[in-house]
């Protein structure tokens, strides 16, 4: 996508990214998209990868299970997530998916864009369980994911 007016894109055809163990993301949008109001992507995830740290930010988000399973840790309980099923997240809900099942998961992803918005790293001992907590609680994106490798490009690995 490029400029300010509409598009559409396939997810087959934009740029995928990796992180070994975080599994693989698009997004629908250039990411240099600054007037962009709702983030969009998909974020798919192999049984124990988790999509990120646990994390609460100030903005509304939506995950909707287009294909596979996941566990939801969200406000420090673990709720199983399968294909259809969808989960609104209010702003300030600590939350993050892991991939569970016999294969791939794959979470449409969808947020509010404000500028400035801010998100929390809390620690939470369920979340540790999957590799997605903090050691010790911050604001600061730059601290929760201190040693992790940059992504990198990847093919799509959804869909099939």
């Amino acid at each position: 996508p490029e400029g300010d007016g509409w598009f559409i894109v396939n997810a087959r055809d934009i740029a995928w990214e990796t992180i070994p163990g975080s599994g693989t993301w698009c997004g629908f949008a250039s990411p240099d998209d600054k007037g962009l109001e709702i983030g969009i992507g998909v974020h798919v995830v192999q049984p124990g990868e988790a999509s990120a740290m646990y994390h609460a930010e100030d903005a509304q988000e939506g995950f909707f299970v287009l294909e596979g399973e996941c566990l939801l840790i969200v406000e420090g309980e673990e709720r199983r997530l399968k294909q259809w099923d969808y989960f609104h997240c209010p702003n300030g809900t600590e939350h993050i998916t892991v991939g569970a099942g016999d294969g791939p998961c794959a979470i449409l992803m969808l947020g509010s864009r404000k500028p400035g918005r801010a998100i929390r790293y809390p620690v939470n001992e369920l979340a540790a369980r999957y590799g997605a907590s903090v050691a010790q609680e911050t604001d600061s994106a730059r601290e929760a994911y201190a040693g992790q490798p940059e992504p990198e490009p990847a093919r799509a690995p959804w869909p099939s």
